[in-house]
């Protein structure tokens, strides 16, 4: 659905990513690497977010490097769910929990059963844990109906057992997903592991 070839990304004379290929598959994808490695850039590119210095990205086969800014935003809008590390920058505040999802596009409140957030469509947003909040942000995307989720260390911000729920939400999302992350556990559930290096 999403593939890049040959792509890099230098800031002056900064060189953030070098020259990668990939194409996100079916399953989980994984972004590992330290600290300066290029991973939430990579992820910006692949997201959308940011252009390429270098290389192309296909979404469906179609290349993106031609497309306006504007164009750009409304294919992303159309087909990826962009999940952030802060848990509560995912959702809407003031809302409750079925409220969120409705404005996300959910025809129904049945997803919460499969997120382990069965009973919780009242309840408001501060009333979850990190990991709930998470949880939920992936429902969120699912409901948006984005053919791909990419997620900037979504666990990062979490204790080991909040983190735990969203690595049970990531490992049974029925879309591909990609994240940037440098937690073991995601690297060791991944389909795909893509290693960067500090340049």
């Amino acid at each position: 659905m999403i593939r890049a070839h040959g792509v890099g990304v230098s800031y002056g004379p900064v060189r953030a990513v070098s020259d990668v290929s990939l194409t996100i598959a079916p399953g989980l994808t994984v972004l590992s690497g330290p600290s300066g490695s290029g991973k939430s850039t990579l992820l910006r590119v692949l997201s959308l977010v940011e252009r390429p210095s270098v290389g192309e990205v296909f979404v469906h086969d179609r290349p993106t490097s031609g497309l306006s800014w504007a164009q750009l935003r409304s294919l992303r809008r159309k087909e990826i769910a962009i999940v952030f590390q802060n848990p509560s920058d995912n959702l809407i505040s003031h809302l409750t929990v079925g409220e969120n999802l409705r404005a996300a596009g959910a025809a129904d409140l049945s997803i919460l059963d499969r997120l382990g957030l069965g009973g919780s469509g009242t309840w408001r947003i501060g009333a979850l844990s990190g990991g709930q909040q998470q949880r939920l942000a992936f429902g969120c995307a699912l409901a948006r109906g984005a053919s791909v989720v990419v997620a900037d260390e979504p666990t990062s911000q979490l204790d080991v057992r909040s983190a735990d729920l969203v690595l049970e939400t990531l490992a049974s999302l029925p879309v591909p997903a990609v994240v940037a992350s440098h937690d073991p556990r995601l690297v060791e559930l991944a389909d795909l592991c893509v290693p960067l290096v500090a340049s």
